[in-house]
């Protein structure tokens, strides 16, 4: 037996004027008479992605009555319905850094800022902000060798990180999830063409600055700049191979074609409008993002990523779902049914934006599997009730199977006050990256693989 086809390294690139396209995961990728499903188990890697809601959620509406398997999906919940049998929802988390512990106020600072660390942090606004690594972190500065980024951070709301934002803490606590040291936050990026110039527009090693330039002047596609390369590499694949690549090729113009449109959009509104790239609308906005993430994961350009869908303390607005009060006074409702149910309504909206993420992953292949059943999706607040500022049993839900580390279409119920932390060990553990401890960690957590 001959074999024709010759294999395609897993970082292979289209390439072209300045612009570098990385490649999802093909068939060419397996060498060949490999044994196809455990090579492409084995090439495609595991990713982590952690997306923040602010402000805590009405738990009334989250948690499931049934443990086990076969729950109902509270209202909140019902988003995921499609995708049931690919999560798993815990109960009885806590973050301990969040609570006061003597620094009085600040609940909404230390909820992000304790969120992925597990630490408390100072309380300062000036230039002596201390924190801890986020798990996020550990895992990116473990596996940066292994892809072109090493995690990527995005958000919905800008915010900078000087200043006071909450009760004599920095806005720096407030406005990151992320932090790569203790005293180094890493700021979420809103703006999609931003994030997708990052992706697509600027890995070449050449740096060729001008030929980018060149890119936005004349608005053309960044495909554009890689047809060449795109052809030579199709005349090397088989037919499944090139539907698998026309199809990602697709997706990153169309993601494309919506950035564009949002900023021709943006032209013809007043200059106190969004910048150039940022939809208004929530929903779209919020799903662009997600589908940058998505590309990036469907190449393998970061296996990390983190998404605030609002800053910690967020004032936002969502006239979208015809809500025009302030998110965050509306949390403190002290029991006002129609506060109330306001806010429920502000997380059943944002728990869609998260199951159309996961329905984005579980659309694309990736290996013997999809990218859902690749990737570990937490999603989830650093406060529970919000009118209360309660940091214990927390509302957290992962979508993904994570290469068969976690048992999904499950609820399962911990201790109270079981470390969030201990989560985050069992995760980084699953993505070959094992950790001794983290925060206020005090084990892994158990039950993620079995009953």
């Amino acid at each position: 037996m001959i074999a024709m086809q010759k294999h395609l390294a897993r970082r292979t690139f289209l390439r072209g004027a300045g612009a570098a396209i990385g490649l999802p995961l093909l068939d060419a990728m397996t060498p060949a008479f490999a044994a196809p499903a455990r090579n492409l188990a084995r090439n495609a890697p595991c990713r982590m992605a952690f997306v923040y809601a602010p402000n805590g959620v009405d738990m009334r509406y989250w948690t499931p009555q049934e443990e086990g398997a076969g729950f109902e999906l509270p209202r909140i919940l019902m988003p995921l319905q499609p995708y049931q049998d690919r999560v798993l929802v815990l109960s009885g988390l806590a973050q301990n850094g969040g609570r006061p512990l003597g620094d009085g106020d600040g609940d909404h600072a230390r909820a992000a800022a304790s969120y992925l660390t597990g630490v408390h942090p100072r309380k300062t606004g000036g230039a002596y902000i201390h924190n801890g690594p986020s798990v996020d972190q550990v895992a990116a500065e473990h596996l940066k060798s292994a892809t072109p980024l090493a995690s990527l951070e995005l958000g919905c709301e800008g915010g900078g990180n000087a200043g006071f934002c909450d009760s004599g803490y920095s806005c720096a606590y407030s406005n990151n999830l992320s932090w790569r040291t203790a005293t180094n936050p890493m700021p979420p990026e809103n703006n999609p063409r931003l994030v997708f110039e990052r992706l697509f527009g600027g890995l070449d090693a050449s740096g060729d600055a001008a030929a980018r330039a060149r890119h936005a002047r004349y608005d053309r596609s960044i495909l554009d700049f890689v047809l060449e390369d795109t052809r030579r590499l199709e005349a090397r694949l088989g037919p499944p191979d090139r539907r698998k690549l026309d199809e990602y090729l697709y997706a990153v113009r169309e993601v494309e074609r919506r950035i564009a449109m949002t900023a021709e959009k943006a032209r013809h509104l007043p200059p106190t409008s969004l910048p150039d790239g940022i939809p208004k609308d929530f929903g779209q906005h919020c799903r662009l993002l997600f589908d940058l993430m998505t590309l990036a994961f469907q190449a393998d350009l970061t296996r990390v990523a983190t998404f605030m869908l609002a800053l910690e303390g967020s004032g936002r607005a969502y006239r979208e779902i015809g809500i025009s009060e302030a998110h965050h006074p509306l949390t403190h409702h002290d029991n006002n049914p129609e506060m109330m149910e306001k806010v429920a309504q502000i997380n059943c909206y944002h728990m869609e934006q998260f199951a159309y993420f996961a329905g984005q992953l579980a659309s694309v292949r990736d290996g013997d599997g999809t990218l859902l059943d690749h990737t570990m999706a937490v999603y989830g607040s650093g406060i529970s009730d919000g009118n209360l500022h309660s940091h214990d049993n927390l509302p957290v839900v992962i979508a993904g199977r994570g290469q068969g580390a976690l048992k999904t279409g499950r609820h399962v119920r911990y201790p109270k006050n079981t470390p969030m932390a201990n989560l985050y060990l069992t995760m980084l553990d699953a993505m070959g990256v094992p950790t001794e401890s983290l925060g206020d960690s005090n084990g892994k957590l158990e039950h993620l693989t079995d009953l």
